[in-house]
């Protein structure tokens, strides 16, 4: 088998002709840009990020702009990124660095991952790219990398499997060069060792990849065990005055979409004028249904029947149960993607 100082000086010459190097986090590395590109790059892919990222850096700048902002503006930028949580726990772990270490990002892995939203990989990434420290980070990519590589059988979401891999991938990491290794291995992963149709004929690794000696490379890594997703149905209650501003209520702050803003919703159709006047206040003179709207979640689908409610200006009024938005103004708020595309639909 491939000893590390082969598998990392073989990393290493591929990613100094192949290597992405003019990502918008690369051109500054701090701990701040490499914290904020590593999380917006959970689960989302480099091409969506890119433009997330430019406009969140103009607006928070740094560490400190983004602590003293409003959650309310944090998810407006993040709106269409999907998986807000991690928006939210950005923003608390924001305000902790600030006032627990002086504006300073921790370097220790310990006081890292403490922070909300920083797991033992993010960590190691912030350290690795951010403080040149010694660390493995064992995202997506590297532990597809690694899987074909050792042809590692097992989900990798599975405890044991995990702690398989944290220990090669830790003991792989080279004495020198670590940040530009740490990134070589991500983008083996994007760019060649993909998900699907990897280009193993161009892969530094390929000489004693073990998967591809077997001639079954798709195998690995193994997918998630399925489990039957269950299927649950709401009424958006798109409530709109006379002169056109829609109300809308923000969702708390955990949860499925939590701290944005979206349409009251009920599950009973029957009762939606009798729901509108209990709850709001709003007599309604006219209920509109629209096409219905499907949505995935990571656990569950959600069917959506859009109620476009006509009620009486008089009842127009801002409440404790919701506020009242013209859709321009609206476009601004974070909202969920299907929100957004439905208002612009209305608009």
């Amino acid at each position: 088998m491939t000893t590390s100082f082969n598998f990392s000086s073989a990393l290493l010459a591929w990613y100094d002709i192949h290597g992405r190097k003019n990502l918008p986090w690369q051109q500054q590395p701090t701990p701040y840009h490499v914290w904020l590109s590593e999380i917006m790059l959970q689960q989302t892919q480099v091409s969506t990020v890119i433009n997330y990222y430019l406009r969140f850096i103009e607006t928070f700048p740094n560490l400190e702009a983004l602590a003293a902002a409003k959650q309310d503006d944090v998810l407006a930028l993040w709106s269409g990124l999907g998986y807000y949580a991690r928006a939210r726990n950005l923003h608390k772990a924001a305000q902790i660095v600030c006032s627990d270490f002086a504006g300073k990002f921790p370097q220790t892995l310990e006081e890292l991952v403490a922070l909300p939203g920083i797991g033992r990989s993010t960590a190691g990434a912030i350290l690795t790219l951010g403080y040149h420290q010694q660390f493995a980070i064992l995202d997506g990519n590297v532990k597809r990398v690694l899987t074909r590589f050792y042809a590692i059988d097992g989900w990798p979401g599975n405890k044991k499997v995990e702690d398989t891999l944290w220990t090669l991938a830790e003991a792989l990491l080279p004495k020198k060069r670590i940040a530009n290794y740490i990134q070589a291995q991500m983008d083996l992963g994007a760019t060649l060792c993909t998900r699907t149709k990897p280009m193993c004929n161009d892969c530094p690794l390929v000489s004693d990849c073990i998967a591809y000696q077997r001639n079954d490379v798709l195998s690995y890594p193994a997918k998630k065990p399925k489990k039957a997703i269950p299927t649950k149905q709401t009424n958006w209650l798109v409530c709109q005055s006379d002169s056109g501003e829609i109300l809308l209520e923000q969702r708390p702050s955990s949860g499925i979409w939590g701290g944005l803003w979206s349409f009251p919703e009920n599950t009973e159709t029957a009762s939606v004028a009798e729901y509108c006047q209990q709850y709001y206040g709003l007599s309604a003179k006219n209920i509109e249904s629209y096409p219905v709207i499907q949505h995935v979640f990571s656990h569950y689908k959600l069917t959506i029947t859009p109620l476009v409610i006509a009620t009486q200006q008089q009842a127009v009024a801002n409440t404790d149960q919701g506020k009242w938005y013209k859709i321009n103004d609206a476009l601004q708020l974070g909202l969920p993607a299907p929100v957004r595309s439905f208002l612009l639909t209305l608009q």
